[in-house]
């Protein structure tokens, strides 16, 4: 019996070490944070989980208060309604644009919550007065809670009002899913916790043609750009990021 102990005593010592080891080597990255073979293979996080540098409000210079980082995720507080906003909230872009990429987040929505991560958005606000004038979404939702959840094209990981997802492998309210938008000389993929979701291409007739059926159909530069900003939509809900990273392509 004691021989038994000690031996599963030294084992679990080991596989203790070896965890130790492994993060830090940095075989696995602590949120916010990026891998040894994320940063070699050019990856660059857009959140440091300390603040909002990097961001801005659209159409200003800074990010509003609604915004708050609390505990290693950037959070917008909707506790106070601006209209369907929030007030001191509003979009927030990214300082920088992108062309070719591969963008990552993890993204957790309140109950009955609405958000989205819009791309490829013109921060010109004096000619386009929100990022969807010229920015697709995808779609973050809670599908079960919101009024969004029971129109088709509208639900989470879907490309918004344009293309439904081809699965639907969302966590519920309260976890965090695992979002990515691929683009790449017109190439577009949704995956959502690891699944392709959408794929299309940017640019040609079948896209012109979604627009054209679409609530975007009157603005004449949605869809129209493969390179801009990315947006988190302030939707007047509360709603969490993090872990928020990019590669160019």
């Amino acid at each position: 019996m004691f021989r038994t102990l000690t031996v599963l005593a030294i084992s679990s010592l080991s596989l203790a070490s070896c965890s130790s080891s492994k993060k830090a080597s940095g075989d696995s990255a602590a949120p916010n944070t990026l891998s040894k073979q994320e940063i070699k293979d050019g990856w660059q996080l857009l959140f440091d989980g300390t603040s909002t540098k990097g961001w801005h409000t659209y159409g200003k210079t800074a990010v509003g208060s609604a915004w708050q980082v609390v505990d290693g995720t950037l959070h917008l507080d909707a506790s106070k309604k601006d209209n369907w906003q929030t007030v001191g909230g509003g979009d927030i872009v990214t300082n920088d644009a992108y062309e070719n990429y591969h963008f990552k987040l993890e993204w957790k929505i309140s109950k009955d919550g609405n958000s989205g991560v819009i791309f490829d958005v013109q921060d010109d606000p004096a000619k386009y007065e929100h990022v969807w004038h010229t920015g697709p979404e995808m779609q973050v939702l809670d599908n079960d809670g919101h009024p969004d959840g029971k129109i088709n094209k509208h639900r989470a990981g879907n490309l918004y009002d344009l293309i439904a997802s081809s699965s639907e492998p969302v966590k519920p309210v309260g976890e965090w899913n695992l979002a990515e938008i691929i683009q790449n000389r017109g190439k577009l993929e949704f995956k959502l916790n690891g699944v392709t979701v959408v794929s299309t291409t940017i640019g040609d007739d079948a896209w012109r043609t979604l627009i054209a059926g679409s609530k975007f159909k009157s603005m004449p530069d949605f869809g129209k750009f493969q390179y801009g900003k990315l947006a988190l939509q302030d939707h007047g809900n509360d709603v969490w990021f993090r872990n928020i990273k990019i590669q160019k392509l």
